[in-house]
């Protein structure tokens, strides 16, 4: 495999200066804009290697890496008609938001793909506030590895930015990864890799914040900002620091948490989290955010500059964001019961499972391109895993019983984690998307109170392709 040079990887040879914010479209007015799917190009390495053939959304001009920000306040329609120029079909997942079954873009399950030169039109309303995502949802593994994502905003309806304890100000932060050629050059024939499939997935050399090398960000001293952080990588876990910064988590998937102070952030592909960062009282010439990419290796993906006057701030505790007031509450006491077993994988493999029908072993199926299983069944999208009664509360015991972790995610709901190892988790966190390290049992519970079919998968898309995938009913 070739690779850019470690000192191009890290640091991107040089800061580039003061990162551009992400283009903001609100469209709340209700009228409807076209988003393209389309082919282009970005500068994905520093200034001096050439730039990066990559497919990409735009909604006037050039296509951009991440797509442009769509931004409108809970409560709020998004109308975006897709227009899809690319040669493979596509479809748009907004990835988060509790959506209408017909407008969650899983195709095959609830639309089909778009063709080469088709349209869809995506019409949904955002009923809660937070930071959360759009991006393919067909052949997921490659588009979104050439670059088919960006960031989808939701605003509180009550103000919270400038109160006392809030932040200032708020960045939008796209990490991401990318297997890149010594010329800049996305690795192609690789995209049904079972090896990489059966292991950690498709990982990257080169890192990007927003679609740039190692960009520059300008903290002024004793600023209180918000980030909004989104993992948009296929297959990366990002453990992210942020040395010298006091970092207070206060968000994971767009859903408040209570204020709690942060040394490492742990964001699987696809999970989210808002920060708020103090910036130090006194400038000093640069901090970084640096991802750990495994084995004692620090990556700095992009660096904050302690620049300018300083603010004056009292030095309140971090104001929690406004709760959401839209979740259903849980009936533990009647749920249904619905465990997932995940096995598969290298070093572990599985005796059998079921694919299209047939039951197969695991060399059968790895000639079939399949490596991993959710309760038995490889790619399970003949029949849903379950149906559950509108207004259920459903309760899920998922087990990893493979040698890898595994980010799974439920589509169209948002789940409490209950107990990781039958230890209650002291959190109850609100997600919907949660990691689960190998040999590990996570409880999630969640009311299904969102009718249709939904989705459920490992959003390490590698893995998804290969096997861990399924779906269940609401009726």
């Amino acid at each position: 495999m070739t690779s850019l040079s470690r000192r191009s990887f890290v640091t991107g040879l040089s800061a580039l200066g003061a990162a551009p914010l992400l283009p903001k479209h609100s469209h709340a007015d209700g009228t409807q804009a076209v988003l393209r799917a389309t082919t282009s190009t970005a500068q994905l390495t520093p200034e001096g290697f050439p730039r990066t053939d990559v497919w990409a959304y735009a909604q006037k001009g050039a296509g951009s890496v991440p797509g442009p920000e769509i931004r409108v306040k809970a409560g709020e329609r998004v109308t975006r008609r897709l227009l899809n120029e690319l040669p493979q079909s596509t479809a748009v997942h907004w990835h988060g938001i509790r959506i209408d079954n017909a407008m969650d873009g899983a195709a095959p399950l609830t639309q089909d793909p778009v063709p080469t030169g088709g349209t869809f039109d995506y019409d949904f309303v955002c009923p809660d506030p937070g930071t959360y995502w759009y991006h393919s949802h067909n052949r997921s593994r490659e588009q979104v590895a050439r670059g088919l994502a960006g960031p989808l905003i939701v605003e509180d309806v009550e103000p919270w930015l400038g109160l006392p304890g809030a932040a200032t100000r708020e960045l939008t932060l796209v990490l991401d990864d990318w297997l890149l050629n010594e010329d800049g050059s996305i690795v192609e024939g690789r995209w049904d890799d079972l090896h990489a499939a059966a292991h950690a997935g498709r990982m990257g050399n080169t890192g990007t914040v927003n679609g740039q090398s190692f960009p520059g960000f300008s903290l002024r001293p004793a600023e209180r900002v918000r980030l909004r952080m989104i993992n948009v990588a296929t297959d990366r876990i990002m453990p992210i620091s942020l040395p010298g910064l006091s970092s207070t988590l206060v968000a994971l998937d767009g859903h408040p948490v209570a204020p709690r102070k942060l040394e490492v952030l742990e964001l699987a592909p696809a999970q989210r989290a808002d920060i708020v960062v103090d910036a130090p009282v006194t400038s000093t010439e640069m901090t970084n955010l640096v991802v750990d990419t495994g084995r004692g290796n620090q990556v700095e993906f992009a660096s904050f500059n302690i620049e300018g006057e300083p603010v004056q701030r009292s030095g309140e505790d971090v104001r929690p964001l406004p709760s959401w007031k839209t979740l259903p509450t849980l009936d533990l006491a009647t749920a249904q019961n619905q465990p997932l077993l995940m096995e598969g994988g290298a070093m572990r493999g599985m005796v059998e499972a079921t694919y299209q029908g047939e039951k197969m072993d695991f060399r059968e199926l790895t000639s079939r391109g399949m490596a991993w299983a959710f309760n038995g069944v490889a790619h399970g999208m003949g029949e849903p895993m379950f149906e559950a009664r509108l207004g259920r509360t459903v309760r899920m015991e998922v087990t990893n019983r493979s040698a890898f972790p595994h980010g799974i995610h439920v589509h169209g709901h948002h789940f409490t984690v209950l107990s990781r190892n039958s230890v209650p988790d002291p959190h109850k966190d609100v997600r919907d998307t949660v990691l689960i390290q190998a040999d590990e049992t996570v409880e999630i519970a969640f009311v299904a109170d969102n009718p249709g079919k939904w989705m459920i998968h490992c959003h390490m898309l590698s893995h998804q392709a290969s096997g861990m995938m399924g779906w269940f009913k609401v009726n």
